[in-house]
Order: C-alpha cells, then sequence, then structure tokens
C-alpha cells in the first residue's frame, strides 16, 4: 500500500506519514483511543470497529478506509474515513445534491464520508493532538478525493468551530443544522429540575410520567454484562420491528449488541419495561464522559407516554443522579422543546471538486444556512424554561458547543494564519502533501 511522507516541522525527529487502511483491526486500540479521550465513545475504536467485526457496514454502503497520521512508530492522528455507494445512515442529508449531479451528467457515488455511520452525533471527527497534523489529514483526504475521481468529502457532524476553520483553510463548505439536546447545571433531583419550567409543562411532564407509570410495568436500567443476552434478544426485536415499520432493512445485527458491550462495558446502557418479567418495550444508550447518548427505542406493544418515560425521563433521572452534564436524544423531534431541552447548532463541512457543482451548492447553503439561524431563533423562544431559568439553559448549550465536542487533547484542524505567526514548520504551513502521483491508496474497489 502506497504512503504518503510529510516533513511537520523543522524541529522534527521523524516524517509523518499518511496512509490509508481498511479495517480497525490493523490498529491497536490504545493507540486509536488515545487520541479521542473518554468523552466520545462513537468515535471510540471499540465503538468503530464492532460495526466493522459484526457485519454492519458494508452491507449498507459503508467501506471503511480510515487514515492514519504515524511520526516514527507513533500513531500521532487519524480519520474514520468511509467509501460511500449511498447516504443512508448520514443524517445530512444530501440526496438531492446527488440527483442534481447525476442530471449534469456526474457521478455522485462512490464518495467519501467522515462520520461516525448511523449515528447523529456530533464530536470529534479529525483526531490527533497536533493541529498541523489535523491540517495534512484533512489535505490527504482531500487528496484522496480528487485523485480517485470521486465527487465529494463529507465530514459530518463535527465541532462548528473546526467546521469554521476547515471552511477558511480548506475550501470546504458549512452545512448547518439543529439538535435538540438536554444540559444539567447540577440538578439537585428531577423536581429541582421541573422547577425551572414554566408551570404549564412542569404540569404536563408530571402527567405523562404518572400515565407511564399506569401501566404498572416493571422499569430497569441496565448496564453493560447486567444486558442477558435475553434483553438483548427482546430488545433487538423491537429495534427491528421500528425499522421495518419506518426506514427499511434494520442497520445494526444482533451481534453488534453482545460486541459493544465486550469492547465499552458499563458504557453501554439498557433501559427496559417489563411486563410480568417479559421486556415489552426498550431503549438503548450509550455513556460518555459528560455525555448520556440516547440511540435507538422500539416496542411491541403500546404504553401511552411510555416512550417519553424510557427515552426522555428516566434517561433524565440518570443523568441528575450521575452527575452527568448532557443529554443527547438523537436527531429531530421538535417536541423535545417541550420537554426541557434546547436548541443545539451541528455543522458539517463538504468539499466539492467540481467548480460549478460546488458554486451550485455555495448558493444553496447561503440561503439554507440563513434559514436555519431563522429557526434556530424560533427554537430558543420556544423553549420550556420559565423566564429566570431560559437564558442560562440556552448559555450552557451554547459553551458545550464551543468547547464539549472536542477532543480530550483540544486539537482537531488547524488555524492556518494562526500557525504561521506561531509555528515554525518545514512544509507549508498547514502540513500540506507534497506530488501524491496519479492515484492515492483508496484499497477498495469503487462500488
Amino acid at each position: 500500500m502506497s504512503t504518503e511522507a510529510l516533513q511537520s516541522d523543522s524541529t522534527a525527529q521523524a516524517a509523518i506519514e499518511l496512509r490509508v487502511v481498511e479495517s480497525l483491526a490493523d490498529v491497536a486500540q490504545a493507540d486509536w483511543d488515545a487520541l479521542v479521550g473518554p468523552a466520545h465513545p462513537f468515535v471510540s475504536h471499540g465503538f468503530l470497529s464492532a460495526l466493522e467485526a459484526t457485519d454492519c457496514l458494508e452491507p449498507q454502503g459503508w467501506y471503511s478506509q480510515h487514515i492514519l497520521a504515524t511520526q516514527g512508530d507513533q500513531l500521532v492522528g487519524a480519520m474514520p474515513l468511509y467509501l460511500r455507494d449511498n447516504s443512508y445512515g448520514e443524517f445530512v442529508f444530501d440526496w438531492s445534491w446527488a440527483e442534481a449531479f447525476e442530471r449534469a451528467g456526474g457521478q455522485y457515488y462512490p464518495k467519501l464520508v467522515n462520520a461516525v455511520p448511523f449515528s447523529p452525533v456530533a464530536g470529534p471527527r479529525v483526531l490527533t493532538r497536533t493541529p498541523e497534523v489535523g491540517s495534512a489529514i484533512v489535505e490527504y483526504a482531500q487528496q484522496l478525493t480528487e485523485k480517485n475521481d470521486l465527487s465529494s468529502l463529507h465530514l459530518l457532524f463535527l465541532p462548528p468551530s473546526e467546521a469554521e476553520t476547515l471552511a477558511e483553510t480548506h475550501q470546504t463548505q458549512t452545512r448547518t443544522g439543529v439538535q435538540y439536546q438536554w444540559f444539567n447545571p447540577g440538578y439537585a433531583d428531577f423536581d429541582d429540575f421541573l422547577a425551572r419550567l414554566t408551570s404549564r409543562k412542569r404540569k404536563e411532564i408530571r402527567r405523562e410520567r404518572k400515565k407511564a407509570q399506569e401501566a404498572d410495568l416493571e422499569l430497569v436500567t441496565l448496564a453493560g454484562t447486567g444486558i442477558a443476552p435475553s434483553h438483548w434478544d427482546a430488545y433487538y426485536e423491537f429495534y427491528c420491528a421500528t425499522f421495518y415499520r419506518k426506514w427499511g432493512s434494520p442497520r445494526l445485527t444482533r451481534a453488534f449488541f453482545d460486541e459493544l458491550v465486550a469492547r465499552l462495558g458499563d458504557r453501554v446502557l439498557l433501559e427496559l419495561a417489563l411486563d410480568a418479567g417479559r421486556p415489552v418495550a426498550g431503549a438503548f444508550l450509550v455513556r460518555g464522559e459528560d455525555t448520556l447518548f440516547g440511540r435507538h427505542w422500539g416496542a411491541i406493544e403500546d404504553y401511552k407516554f411510555l416512550h417519553f418515560e424510557l427515552c426522555y425521563y428516566r434517561p433524565l433521572d440518570f443523568c441528575i443522579a450521575n452527575k452527568i452534564a448532557r443529554f443527547d436524544a438523537g436527531a429531530q423531534g421538535e417536541h423535545k422543546l417541550g420537554r426541557g431541552f434546547v436548541p443545539v447548532m451541528t455543522a458539517s463541512s463538504h468539499y466539492l471538486p467540481h467548480p460549478s457543482f460546488s458554486r451550485a451548492v455555495a448558493d444553496f447553503l447561503r440561503r439554507e444556512r440563513a434559514a436555519v439561524a431563522d429557526y434556530f431563533r424560533d427554537c430558543a423562544s420556544r423553549t420550556a424554561f420559565n423566564e429566570e431559568s431560559r437564558d442560562a439553559a440556552l448559555a450552557a448549550a451554547q459553551a458545550f458547543a464551543e468547547s464539549g465536542l472536542q477532543s480530550h487533547s483540544g486539537a482537531g484542524v488547524e488555524n492556518k494564519a494562526e500557525s504561521e505567526s506561531e509555528t515554525a514548520t518545514g512544509a507549508e504551513s498547514g502540513g500540506s502533501l507534497s506530488d501524491v502521483g496519479d492515484r492515492m491508496p483508496i484499497t477498495r474497489a469503487r462500488p
């Protein structure tokens, strides 16, 4: 497999080597996770490699093409990257882009996507302790796109500040969106949280919780190896039923959940509702260092407000009891605003080498960003918080968006203007690649 070398700075003892691998089985878990830290389980070696090991990816059109940056024997940077032959499971919807590009005579697929498969979870996408290395990785991904005649490169759900930097330094285009998340400033208990809401919203939530409890179900929170195989069997039935009803074939295999527990342990949670010991509904969650992530829900019977109880209110109880700062319950769901969630801006970066296509998308994104900003302001005016608490709740969300989504080292991609004034480099600022030849090392055949 070919590689490219880059001298990172004038004092470096070894060149930085960039290469592509098609499986995380080729990367030591400790080396990869040292770039991530405990706050972001969805870009951990355990989560991503569990998807690969249990046949979740290639049947859905995700072909691993991870970029590694090494200096000597040390892994100093990485990017989880996939060659894609469709856009399912990305949650940044570009079907209309694909249609327009192909209508004009182009071939939109395959494309390259830097993302967490099936997971609209924001966090670091360029994994490194050194911003200069991050810039080199992004440039390398752009070279992969161009030299392999691919339509585009997409970095999905990265920190908004990094999307802004990439637009300035790597000619990417920024797409924004809105999600709804819950933040914990240190609530003493659930009633303390409710006290910050308007009287009407407090009454509605209490009514919903009471109705869910009237079903006389046993509600339990299980973690890690405390989740029995029979629990996963039941939950997987719920999960598949939901997918068949709404979206078609399920994305995750039954084996994935066993593998994930083996790799992440007690960070994997399951909220279950039991009727005389028989599971009838469940919600799957993953715990990070300061965030609880809600992923999938399903049920085989309909119980009034049970969805809200398992997917929102019990996880909020868990966050409060365990002093977890944030609850990310998944994409979409404007109804969350009425249940103590606040709007949060998301960002993605897109690199489109074809000039006319890039101009057309840029025009679309300018108009879309303005509409998204208006929608965000509207959502911020419609939260469930009372006047005394609303500003603090929105400020907490903004603060987390600015700092909490970064990797544990605080590094990602560099601002070249800042680098030029602060760092002496042996190569062009940002760690630019030298001539890469006719083709780059995409190791999968094009789908």
